[in-house]
């Protein structure tokens, strides 16, 4: 059995700073095993990223960056050490093969979406009441 160090830290330091749209962008890029989800590096070549920068491409604060939006995306908006992120660290070592971690980050990213949505629809239905 894997740690669950990177899924708390996914949910307690990346949820609260990833966009719908990054949430989003992840779940296409696992579902469809797309070659542009890289691990081992932050960067090949645009479009090719990993997690966090496939993130940061899709947040306001480091979306026009190329190289080092999935570094800066975790130092300055989620304040996590890249070298010791658990989510990265896990990521590295097992990579986007191990379809026990992808099937796991899916589950979150999913489950995340839809509690978004939810709120958002409770949202919507308060403000109209």
């Amino acid at each position: 059995m894997h740690s669950t160090d990177w899924l708390r830290e996914l949910h307690e330091d990346w949820f609260p700073h990833m966009t719908d749209d990054g949430i989003r962008r992840l779940i296409a890029l696992l579902e469809n095993n797309s070659p542009y989800l890289v691990s081992g590096c932050f960067s090949k070549a645009t479009p090719m990223g990993c997690l966090a920068t496939q993130i940061a491409w899709h947040h306001p604060s480091t979306s026009s960056m190329t190289q080092d939006a999935g570094v800066i995306w975790l130092t300055r908006v989620a304040r996590l050490n890249p070298a010791t992120s658990c989510v990265i660290r896990e990521w590295d070592s097992r990579g986007p093969r191990d379809w026990d971690l992808r099937s796991e980050l899916l589950t979150a990213l999913r489950a995340e979406d839809e509690r978004r949505v939810s709120v958002e629809s409770l949202e919507t239905e308060l403000q109209l009441a």
